[in-house]
């Protein structure tokens, strides 16, 4: 069971989107795949259909109060394979709730244990801040996903994310890796576009997947309506992106031998 987390400090550079489409892709071609959503937003539960008014129980329940995690697992009704745990607007209040227990950026990992490897991947939607949620999942993760958006504003937060990521891995998950870089809302009308990709490819160099997500109304508007990109329009640019870059994850992972 291999666990990915989808992270970048920054926000708006497509991390929710990634996770839903990308983990929709997989289960679609067979992976039995798990969303955990740890964004008190609950972008990731409710684009995938979920209301969020309607779920039991969520990560905050995990955290707080120590449900079994499993009793959490929400099966997909839209996608064979995929599975979700939601979070709601509570679980902003967990770091405060558990700001006195030991070893704290350790629980995620240790709750994920208990998932018995039951999953082919289990892919982890993180806030867009450096906090205990995103630190638990940085160290409950194999590797992580770095989305960034093809913007101005794109290139100024990497070396703030590349000291996370090793400061993670000095103290807290030596074996974390940075499994791929994706590039996200490409214009390629625009210049800059075109040099953030050059610059990010310069930086980053074979972990840059090849496939890159363009600007999609059509994915921008899929969440709104709880729906992954593959069954809100299947033929539009964005569902293309996603579906072929499912193919060179894939890929990539047996490459790998994973």
């Amino acid at each position: 069971m291999k666990k990915i987390c989808v992270f970048n400090q920054k926000g708006g550079v497509g991390k929710t989107t990634t996770n839903i489409n990308l983990a929709s892709y997989l289960s679609l071609e067979g992976f039995k795949t798990l969303v955990i959503d740890m964004d008190p937003q609950g972008n990731a539960s409710s684009g995938l259909g979920v209301d969020k008014n309607k779920f039991n129980w969520s990560m905050y329940d995990l955290f707080v109060y120590d449900r079994d995690i499993n009793s959490l697992i929400i099966e997909s009704d839209i996608i064979k394979n995929l599975y979700l745990i939601p979070s709601s607007i509570n679980l902003a209040a967990a770091e405060v709730e558990l700001i006195n227990i030991k070893n704290r950026e350790f629980l995620l990992k240790e709750y994920i244990a208990k998932l018995n490897n039951s999953f082919d991947f289990v892919f982890i939607d993180c806030p867009p801040s450096l906090g205990f949620l995103s630190l638990n999942s940085l160290v409950a993760s194999d590797s992580l996903i770095i989305p960034i958006q093809c913007e101005f504003y794109a290139l100024e937060g990497l070396s703030q994310l590349i000291n996370t990521i090793n400061l993670v891995n000095q103290s807290l998950n030596k074996s974390l890796y940075i499994e791929g870089v994706i590039l996200n809302m490409f214009d390629s009308r625009a210049k800059l576009s075109n040099e953030v990709v050059s610059e990010v490819n310069k930086f980053f160099k074979d972990k840059v997947y090849s496939t890159i997500i363009p600007r999609n109304i059509k994915l921008a508007e899929s969440p709104s309506y709880g729906l992954p990109i593959m069954l809100y329009d299947e033929k539009c640019k964005g569902a293309i992106s996603y579906k072929a870059l499912a193919k060179e994850f894939i890929f990539k992972q047996r490459r790998s031998g994973l």
